[in-house]
C-alpha cells in the first residue's frame, strides 16, 4: 500500500473510466486526473487503498502532443468536463477505447468498436442547465457544485462554454433581480432562502424557457424579474416557478407555476414534434440525438410489419419514430409524467399504432412475455445501472429477431451484452455518440442478433 504524500516519477499508461491517467508503481494502479498517456510527471499520492491510489500532479515532466490547454478558467474546480486537458479528437479517441476494452473484458465480446460519432463543433450543444444558487461574500452567484461536495463554483463571466449564450445571459438577470430585490439564495444548513436554482431550457429554433427553482411561491417584484429576463433574452417564451420546500437532492418541485408567457415549448427531432416542459425529459443534446436516434431506428432493421417493445420509453421520443416504420409500438416507463407526455406527443403527431404503459420494466415486459407477447423487435435504453436481469431474462425468452441497446452506461452495457450473447444472440453491430462533448461519458447503440441453430 501507497503512503499518503509520497511522491513518484511516474509514466501514464492508459486511461481510466473519467478520464483520468492510470499509471503503475510497485504493480499499484494510481489514477491520476489530468494526466495523458505517455506522458511523465511527479505524482504526489493523495489518497491510498489497498490495491490501487488515487494521485494530483505536481510536475509535468514530459507534455503529450494531445495536451491541450483548457478552455474554462473554473475547469480543475468544477469537474463537469474532465476531458479540456486533451484536444477533442483525443477526447473520442479515449471513448472509442474505453468501450473496445470493456466490451472485450466484461462483455467477452470480439467486435471493433469503430470512431466515436463526435460534434463539428462541440460547444454550446446543451438544451437544458441546472445552476445550483447561493450566496457568496454577500452577494447572489450560480454556477456548479465541486466533485463531491456541495461547494458552488460560480459560472466565470463568460458562461459554461457547453451551454449557450441565452443561457448565461438568463442566469445573470436573474441574479440582478437577486441583488435588487435582495432575495436571498437558498441555504441547505439553515433551511433559510428563496432560490435554489436556475434552470433553463431552449429549443432547436431559439426559444428559451426559464425556471426558478423557489421555496416559496411568494416572490419579490415579480414584474421587474420578467422586465430584466425579457431585456437579456430576445428569444424568451417562458418563465415558471418550481417549488420544492424540502431538504432533499432532488431539484425540481412538483408544484410549476408559469408566471409568464408559455406552459411548454415544442422542438423537433427526425421530423416529430414534441413537447418541452419543466418536468418533461428530453435529450440534452440535440444534434447528437438526431444521430443516435437514426442509428437505433437503423439498426431495428423495420419493414412495417413488425411489433416492437421500447423498454424504458421516456417520453416516447424512440417509440414514435419506431411507429412510422413498424405495425405497432408498445412503450413502457416507471415515470407517469413520461408517459402523459408519451401520449401527448403520439396525438400531436398523429401516430395511432403506438402505446404506452406505466411500470416498471423489470415487472411489465416479464408480464407481457408470459402472456404471450412476442415482439419482433425490443429496443431498450435503460438508465446508467443497466436493465435489470428480469428484463434480460424476458428478452431471451421473447425471442426477438433483433434487440437494439441504447446505452448510456458502457460498464453495463458491456455486462449486459455478455448475458444476451449467453442467452442465445450475437452482437452485430456498435457504434458510439458523443453526447456530452469534453465529459468522460458517451453514448452507445448496439444490435443484437438472434442466433440461428447452425450459429449457436
Amino acid at each position: 500500500m501507497l503512503s499518503r504524500n509520497a511522491i513518484f516519477e511516474m509514466t501514464c499508461e492508459g486511461f481510466g473510466q473519467d478520464a483520468q491517467g492510470v499509471c503503475r508503481h510497485d504493480g499499484i494502479a494510481v489514477f491520476v486526473p489530468g494526466l495523458l498517456p505517455g506522458e511523465r510527471a511527479l505524482v504526489r499520492i493523495v489518497k491510498p487503498e489497498k490495491r490501487y491510489a488515487f494521485g494530483r500532479v505536481e510536475q509535468l515532466l514530459e507534455k503529450s502532443p494531445d495536451r491541450a490547454e483548457p478552455f474554462c478558467p473554473a475547469y480543475k474546480r468544477c469537474g463537469g468536463c474532465s476531458c479540456q486537458h486533451m484536444t477533442y479528437d483525443t477526447s473520442l479517441r479515449f471513448k472509442q477505447s474505453q468501450v473496445q476494452e470493456l466490451l472485450r473484458r466484461v462483455g467477452g465480446l470480439d467486435i471493433t468498436v469503430p470512431s466515436v460519432l463526435g460534434m463539428e463543433v462541440p460547444f454550446a450543444y446543451r438544451n437544458k442547465g441546472a445552476y445550483p444558487v447561493a450566496d457568496i461574500k454577500g452577494e447572489p452567484a450560480c454556477g456548479f457544485f465541486a466533485p463531491r461536495s456541495h461547494d458552488l463554483i460560480p459560472l466565470p463571466k463568460q458562461g459554461c462554454r457547453i451551454q449557450g449564450e441565452d443561457s448565461r445571459d438568463a442566469t445573470q438577470a436573474v441574479l440582478a433581480w437577486m441583488k435588487k430585490t435582495g432575495v436571498r439564495a437558498y441555504d441547505e444548513v439553515s433551511g433559510r432562502g428563496l432560490v435554489r436554482h436556475i434552470m433553463t431550457r431552449c429549443t432547436t429554433d431559439g426559444k428559451l424557457m426559464v425556471v426558478l427553482v423557489v421555496t416559496s411561491a411568494q416572490i419579490p417584484n415579480q414584474p421587474l424579474l420578467i422586465e430584466l429576463l425579457k431585456k437579456a433574452v430576445p428569444g424568451l417564451v417562458s418563465v415558471c416557478l418550481s417549488i420544492n420546500s424540502k431538504r432533499t437532492n432532488v431539484i425540481l418541485g412538483t408544484d410549476i407555476r408559469v408566471l409568464w408567457g408559455e406552459a411548454v415549448m415544442e422542438d423537433t427531432i427526425h421530423g416529430l414534434r414534441f413537447e418541452v416542459s419543466p418536468l418533461s425529459f428530453f435529450q440534452v443534446n440535440p444534434v447528437q440525438t438526431e444521430k443516435l436516434y437514426g442509428l437505433a431506428l437503423d439498426y431495428a432493421q423495420l419493414s412495417g410489419e413488425e411489433t416492437v417493445v421500447d423498454a424504458y420509453c421516456g417520453a416516447g421520443t424512440i417509440s414514435l419514430m419506431l411507429a412510422k416504420k413498424a405495425r405497432r409500438v408498445i412503450g413502457i416507463e416507471i415515470v407517469p409524467e413520461a408517459i402523459d407526455n408519451a401520449k401527448k406527443n403520439a396525438a400531436a403527431n398523429g401516430v395511432s399504432n403506438a402505446e404506452f404503459l406505466v411500470g416498471a420494466t423489470e415487472e411489465l415486459l416479464p408480464k407481457l412475455v408470459e402472456n404471450g407477447l412476442r415482439p419482433d423487435v425490443i429496443v431498450v435504453d435503460p438508465p446508467r445501472k443497466g436493465c435489470e436481469p428480469q428484463v434480460l431474462e424476458a428478452i431471451i425468452k421473447a425471442q426477438p429477431e433483433r434487440v437494439v441497446y441504447v446505452s448510456c452506461g458502457a460498464p453495463t452495457l458491456a455486462r449486459d451484452a455478455k448475458l444476451l450473447t449467453e442467452g442465445g444472440y450475437t452482437a452485430t453491430a456498435v457504434q458510439c455518440v458523443d453526447m456530452f462533448c469534453w465529459t468522460g461519458a458517451v453514448e452507445t447503440v448496439m444490435c443484437f442478433a438472434r442466433s440461428t441453430g447452425e450459429d449457436a
